[in-house]
């Protein structure tokens, strides 16, 4: 069915080759490492504005607090902007799971870096003993709130991994026959089909289409990397064109999940084989 909606395509990485464990296009990882590098840059400035307002609070009597407080509002502005940077970088080219501490790491190193950012100067403030209660009140105040704003953008809660990518993209091989989604600016979810009826509504404006689940992910971080991120409806939908059974269903997120672990192989165990597919006649 056609659609009146504005269609963008979107570059994507969609593959219909057998399922394999998921990897980042070059241009994707290009731009990730670009994000990065201006993440890590911004982090920097932000721990240099913190220091200077450190070094402000220790040798400067009576001190500006105008001065201290345009310095805490940079420094929340730096970390956020750079933990903004570094969550889409982890969008585009996810650390895997394998290792639990890199993967932690890399995915709440954002929370880390506004813990530094702000800690030592909310512990600078209420031991300085050249400022008096209300000076420590409201600098004090101000720096502990830009460090909890900065630690809430910083935590990732719902971290991308390569591979729950996996898991994801061969999930929609097994319904689709390839990896090619569509979503919108707004939606939580991925779509299957392009006439989806989610997709008709009247705050639906523009309609994107990708290579890829993970291009929606990239693209829109209202969508969460899991498969309960794909409507339910265009999944219904696809395992009733193929004649599937809601059992049917389940082996089929069984098999793309063994293929997202650590062992991946073409050779699916005989629990989770798929039943062939039927031909639907009118």
């Amino acid at each position: 069915m056609a659609t009146n909606k504005k269609i963008t395509r979107v570059e994507g990485s969609g593959k219909t080759a057998s399922q394999a464990t998921w990897k980042p296009t070059e241009e994707n990882k290009s731009k990730a490492t670009r994000n990065r590098v201006i993440a890590a840059i911004l982090w920097v400035l932000a721990v240099v504005a913190q220091l200077i307002a450190i070094r402000h609070i220790i040798q400067v009597v009576p001190i500006k607090m105008w001065f201290v407080i345009v310095l805490i509002v940079v420094d929340l502005a730096l970390a956020i902007v750079g933990s903004i940077l570094w969550k889409k970088s982890n969008r585009l080219d996810p650390p895997s799971e394998k290792n639990k501490f890199l993967f932690f790491l890399q995915s709440q190193l954002g929370l880390f870096t506004a813990i530094i950012a702000f800690l030592p100067l909310v512990i600078v403030i209420f031991t300085n003993k050249n400022l008096d209660g209300k000076q420590k009140g409201i600098l004090g105040g101000i720096a502990i709130a830009a460090l909890v704003a900065a630690g809430l953008v910083g935590t990732d809660f719902n971290p991308p991994s390569v591979e729950q990518y996996t898991q994801d993209s061969n999930y929609v091989k097994e319904l689709m026959g390839s990896d090619y989604v569509y979503w919108t600016k707004s939606g939580s979810k991925y779509h299957l089909y392009q006439d989806c009826q989610h997709l008709k509504g009247d705050r639906t404006t523009e309609i994107f289409e990708g290579g890829s689940v993970s291009d929606a992910y990239a693209n829109n971080s209202r969508i969460k990397p899991t498969l309960e991120s794909l409507c339910k409806t265009c999944e219904n939908r696809a395992a009733k064109e193929k004649g599937w059974s809601p059992e049917d269903l389940e082996k089929a997120k069984e098999k793309a999940a063994a293929i997202g672990g650590e062992v991946v192989s073409d050779v699916v165990p005989e629990e989770v084989q798929l039943p062939a597919e039927e031909t639907i006649t009118e």
